[in-house]
């Protein structure tokens, strides 16, 4: 992984954020590589576990590898799959960065990810805003972009939805200036 790249800067700025609202025990849902999983649990305080998930099996291995800690497990999993939640458990905290518009039946994820949760537990989720769910995405890999009030709908059946906000444009500029020389 290129330490300049620009998005890879800007996913670490997430679980950097992130890691001051997790507690317990916490499910990384789409964790990739798992070097996520290890900030949210250097950066983070009172987690006592955490659990990354990906559907892809190679990403998984590659974590296990390179990424163990006795608090981390990593596991093959599908974010839609309904019996997620028999073989996990429940969590204090799901973290998931720039996945729902990965995901075809974008209702159904979010519906897991709920029964996932502890009553009392937090979400924190990221996407991309676009142009709206039934505009053309210009990425071939998203089935969807949101508009700011399309993703609060999905999200809508959370009891207590609040939403936090934090512009990373700096953290971008300074990428992008990094870029330039």
């Amino acid at each position: 992984m290129n330490p300049k790249n620009g998005l890879l800067i800007e996913h670490k700025a997430r679980y950097r954020f992130a890691s001051d609202y997790c507690q317990g025990r916490v499910l990384d849902i789409a964790c990739g590589v798992g070097y996520g999983s290890e900030m949210l649990l250097a950066l983070g305080e009172g987690i006592l576990e955490i659990v990354g998930v990906d559907i892809d099996s190679q990403v998984i291995d590659y974590a296990k590898e390179h990424y163990k800690h006795p608090l981390i497990d990593f596991k093959v999993g599908n974010a839609n799959d309904v019996d997620l939640r028999d073989r996990l458990g429940r969590f204090d905290t799901i973290v998931s960065f720039e996945t729902v518009e990965h995901i075809e039946d974008d209702f159904r994820f979010v519906n897991n990810l709920k029964n996932l949760l502890r009553p009392e537990g937090r979400l924190i989720i990221s996407t991309p805003f676009g142009r709206g769910r039934y505009e053309p995405c210009s990425n071939p890999y998203h089935y969807r972009q949101y508009k700011e009030e399309e993703f609060r709908e999905l999200l809508s059946d959370f009891p207590k939805l609040s939403s936090i906000v934090k512009e990373i444009k700096e953290l971008k500029f300074q990428s992008q200036m990094r870029s330039t020389i």
